[in-house]
Order: structure tokens, then sequence, then C-alpha cells
């Protein structure tokens, strides 16, 4: 099954951490975010991705055009016939990448809608955001996904806490804090999405077109969408202090959606 990863958006709210490159592409260690979602979901056999790009797209282009000298050892013969010998492989070498250019000012769902081309054929593929990481089981939302039956699987997830939790006894005393709770009420699109094919009939081209409004508000209407409940983490980039969260975990060695 493909994956379509949504890579084209301005990230204005994280742009005190990086103004000159796409917010997918905002590391967590030594890697963009983008590569850890790829990563995750390739442990599961997911390795056919299909990336729709906006804003700063080339900065993408060129990090997969020069991943090979990046990543490996190689000797490189100079001149007008020069070749390139590369002496061993990466654990990413059966990975197949479409980057397909979605317009800079497209919506998510005009996004979607121009990337059909590189979906034909398959009966059902999965699509999420460029800039969250989690650790969903994808064997269960996709057998939960085909279980059922509808157009669109979306995983309901609940919004990590951004201030801390205190709890007090009747006198006033804390008696438990937690930094970063997770917030108890309602459920979240958290994206990790699972569409059939039939989800094109709902998106057109106009640029303006958002997934997550009159699509997913006619599917609903039309009794084609289900949820996925997932009550582990997930972690959005939004922030700084979201970013330097991600980036703690992954240095602590306590990132849950590092599997490999």
């Amino acid at each position: 099954m493909k994956l379509a990863i949504l890579c084209g958006g301005y990230g204005t709210r994280i742009r005190d951490v990086a103004d000159n490159m796409p917010k997918p592409m905002i590391p967590i260690g030594a890697k963009p975010i983008l590569w850890h979602i790829m990563k995750y979901y390739a442990e599961y056999g997911v390795k056919q991705f299909v990336l729709c790009l906006g804003y700063k797209g080339d900065v993408i282009k060129d990090f997969f055009l020069n991943y090979e000298a990046n990543t490996n050892d190689f000797t490189i013969t100079l001149g007008r016939d020069k070749k390139i010998q590369y002496h061993n492989e990466h654990p990413e070498s059966d990975w197949q990448v479409t980057l397909a250019e979605t317009g800079l000012n497209a919506m998510t769902g005009a996004r979607v809608k121009r990337v059909q081309k590189y979906l034909a054929g398959e009966e059902n593929f999965m699509l999420t955001y460029g800039d969250g990481v989690g650790d969903v089981d994808i064997d269960r939302l996709i057998d939960y996904h085909r279980s059922h039956g509808r157009i669109l699987t979306v995983t309901g997830v609940r919004p990590p806490g951004r201030f801390g939790e205190l709890m007090n006894d009747p006198s006033g005393k804390v008696v438990e804090f937690n930094e970063k709770p997770q917030a108890s009420g309602g459920r979240i699109s958290g994206g990790f999405f699972v569409c059939r094919r039939e989800i094109f009939d709902y998106l057109d081209d106009a640029e303006g077109l958002v997934f997550e409004r009159r699509p997913m508000r006619d599917l609903v209407r039309d009794g084609q969408m289900m949820v996925y409940e997932h009550d582990g983490f997930w972690q959005p980039m939004d922030t700084n202090r979201e970013y330097v969260l991600l980036n703690e975990l992954y240095e602590k060695g306590e990132a849950p959606w590092v599997k490999w």
C-alpha cells in the first residue's frame, strides 16, 4: 500500500526554529521529521511514498536526490565519463519516493487530488501529515480500515497537553504534577488516514480545497468515515516547544516512534 504525505505547508507557527526550510525538513536528531515518518511506516512494510510538495519543495527534492551520496561511502571517477561507485547500502535502499509538485498555495484537499495519478490502481492508500509522529499500530489500522469497508479511516488521538497539570488535595497541597499530560477529553484527528480510491470523488482541483473541511464533512454526511482510536503516543511539531520536546525524547532514547 502506498503512503501519500502532505509536505507543502508554510509552517508559519514554527518559523523561529527554521525559516529557510519547509517544516517536514526540520530535524529530529540528524534527520528530518519527514524521514522519521517514512522510516516508521517502512517498519510496517510501507515503502512506496508520494510526497505532496509545495513551499520550498526544492529542499525536499535535494535531500532525496543526494541521499545516496550522503548516506554511503563512494568512489567517483572524474572527467567527461564520470562514474560513481557506492560501496555500501543503507536500509532505505528499497524505498520508492515520488516527489510531486502540488502547488505553492494549494490546500490539503487540492494537494491530495493532484497526486491521484500517482495512486492510480490502488484500491486503498494511506495519507498523513509531514509534521507529526506517533506509535500508531499501522497493521491494526489497515486491518480496521479493511474490516468496515467505508471510504475513509481517520486516526483519532487525544491531544497532548500544552501546560503542566496540577492535582491537589482539599488543603491545596499539590499531590501530583504532570509536565506534559495527555488530554482526557474528546479526540482530534491525528492524521494517519487510510483511504479507499473513492475518496477522489469527494475532492477537486480547486486550490482552496481543505481536506479537513468540506470533503470530510461530506464523508460524514454519507456515513463514509470511521475513526480508529489511538491512545498511545502522538505529537505534532507545530511550535518551538514541540520541536524541543521531540528532540529531547530522541536524544534520550525515549522516542516511542523509533522502532528501528
